[in-house]
């Protein structure tokens, strides 16, 4: 009995996580106390960092939350961090915090006029330059005024609707039992080809979406969680933020949408694949059906969602509010005038990011450590004893590298607390401030494509149900995002060099 209770809790330790990666975790928990006191907590939380980095690496064997909120408990029972530090830490990020909370859940009630939107664009477009530069400038765009893991969401739910769609008639229902999986087996020979070529359209186009949100993510401060933490550090509003960033970001944004058009034109790493004609008149004419089927109140619905969205640009390029009392606004105004007045359909809307809240907080936690243990202040002090012009660039490279392999919110929380304190304590100028946090802000935004362990949405994709249907796995995303990320990468630290003094 005594042995078979042991093996229960063996395996309900992390689930269904692999046996090293619990391993791992375990040895890093038992060995920090040996550490603490033989070697002091200072280089003990230098070795804390590196493990929760691990943590953020491997999100796709477990999600960080766990993992990384132990090792967080383990820091604080150590007294590396006092949990007065770490509540001041979150409080004074809160507006991120309302961000995700509010926000994410207020464009969830506009779900339906973005899938609407992205619908009418792939069924009406027949030139896949012209569809993929559509997709990408849209999901841009969107994901600048709204939230680039909503509208990531969006491009799933699009991807999902229109595989189910035509799966469902290639899998000839007469002779094969209808499955929902997207089993080869259930494809009768005659549209196997045209469904092989029809996954690797939408992986196509769905990528060059996914990086549509990193484009517009990082122009405006709602794109991303980390741009309004940086946004709050320096006292700047929708308007300035995008203004101040602009020299940056626009030069990136066209780079790449280039990029777009180049790698549909040549096809290289995986693009360029055209959508089958067969499969192109089916889904044509399921949109056109859908359309036919629209009632008055559904149009209505569209309507009020179109109005809510010019509501919400409208008050966040207005600053009227926090920006995570602008997203409760917006789930107010929506869910009020299209009917939904029941608790568990505006549940739904908080599910894709009350997780990631609960992890910026454990996020919050491990720069509390860093606080108190004074942990980058040597690496600040030797970056501020550059020479000027190369303070930027340098940030924005030590932002890229860390951003690639661990979440690009910790990253930029870490280093712009670290600027912010030495603009406090009267180092730098306020113009020199603002210099560095733009390359923070852009550093880890742009150079974070390469993996989906940098970019939320990436990983949300990646994890999603569309990944195994249009064959997305970890190393072919990889493969696909590295034009992007060259060009991103040597396009933003040229403007980081020329603009940012």
């Amino acid at each position: 009995m005594e042995h078979s209770l042991t093996q229960a809790f063996g395996k309900n330790f992390l689930g269904q996580a692999p046996q090293w990666y619990k391993n791992a975790i375990i040895l890093f928990l038992v060995i920090n106390p040996i550490l603490m006191y033989t070697v002091g907590p200072f280089v003990t939380g230098w070795i804390l960092i590196g493990q929760f980095i691990f943590t953020l690496a491997m999100a796709l064997k477990c999600y960080p939350l766990q993992p990384g909120g132990l090792l967080a408990l383990e820091a604080v029972f150590l007294g590396m961090a006092s949990p007065d530090t770490v509540y001041k830490e979150v409080v004074s990020n809160f507006d991120v915090i309302l961000l995700l909370m509010f926000m994410v859940a207020g464009i969830y009630f506009m779900k339906n006029l973005l899938l609407f939107v992205f619908t009418r664009i792939l069924v009406s477009v027949r030139s896949k330059m012209l569809l993929s530069l559509l997709f990408s400038l849209v999901a841009a765009v969107l994901s600048a005024f709204l939230d680039a893991l909503t509208v990531t969401a969006v491009l799933i739910s699009v991807g999902v609707g229109f595989y189910s769609v035509y799966h469902k008639v290639a899998s000839g229902k007469k002779i094969h039992h209808e499955h929902d999986h997207g089993d080869d087996e259930t494809v009768h020979e005659y549209h196997r080809e045209d469904l092989d070529q029809f996954r690797a359209f939408l992986r196509s186009l769905i990528m060059h979406g996914a990086v549509g949100t990193a484009l517009g993510g990082v122009c405006t401060l709602v794109g991303e969680p980390q741009n309004l933490l940086i946004a709050e550090k320096a006292g700047w509003n929708f308007i300035e933020f995008f203004l101040i960033m602009a020299p940056v970001t626009m030069p990136v944004l066209v780079s790449g949408l280039l990029t777009c058009l180049l790698l549909e034109k040549t096809g290289w790493f995986g693009y360029g694949t055209l959508i089958p004609e067969s499969v192109h008149a089916v889904l044509k004419d399921f949109a056109e059906d859908q359309q036919k089927k629209m009632t008055q109140r559904d149009k209505a619905e569209l309507i009020i969602q179109a109005l809510g969205a010019l509501i919400l640009v409208a008050a966040l390029a207005l600053h009227i509010a926090a920006v995570g009392l602008i997203g409760l606004m917006i789930i107010v105004l929506l869910t009020a005038f299209n009917g939904v007045i029941e608790e568990h359909q505006v549940g739904h809307s908080f599910e894709e990011a009350l997780p990631f809240t609960a992890l910026l907080v454990v996020f919050f936690a491990v720069v509390a450590v860093i606080h108190e243990q004074h942990l980058f202040s040597p690496i600040t002090t030797w970056v501020l004893s550059l020479d000027t012009s190369a303070q930027a660039p340098m940030l924005f490279a030590a932002n890229g590298v860390l951003s690639m392999i661990s979440d690009n919110v910790f990253v930029a929380t870490v280093y712009i607390n670290e600027v912010r304190t030495a603009f406090d304590n009267g180092t730098i100028s306020r113009e020199h401030f603002e210099n560095l946090a733009i390359a923070i802000n852009t550093g880890t935004n742009l150079p974070s494509v390469a993996t989906p362990n940098g970019q939320a949405a990436f990983l949300f994709l990646l994890t999603s149900a569309l990944a195994p249907l249009i064959r997305l796995s970890y190393g072919r995303m990889v493969i696909m995002a590295l034009p992007y990320t060259l060009v991103l990468s040597v396009v933003g630290m040229t403007a980081v060099v020329m603009y940012v003094k």
